[in-house]
């Protein structure tokens, strides 16, 4: 009995990974969204300066700046 040649060559697989830019673009999309609404729940202008807060604070400051004056001048000798 005559043995078959058994000349093929070697089955190989490549497998391709693709779909980066699909992720770039999902993160892009996400951003933006992300933007506007943020714009929308800020009313419309979030950069708009109508909320801001003073707040001021008397009579506490003095003392502490006195004794950090004095403590300076201690711990220096001066």
């Amino acid at each position: 009995m005559a043995t078959p040649d058994n000349n093929q060559a070697p089955h190989t697989t490549v497998n391709k990974t693709s779909g980066t830019g699909s992720g770039i673009v999902i993160g892009v999309l996400v951003v933006l969204v992300l933007g506007f609404g943020f714009y929308f729940f800020a009313g419309g202008n979030p950069m708009d300066d109508s909320g801001d807060i003073n707040v001021n604070v008397e009579g506490a400051a003095d003392g502490a700046a006195d004794a950090v004056e004095g403590a300076a001048e201690e711990a220096t000798g001066n």
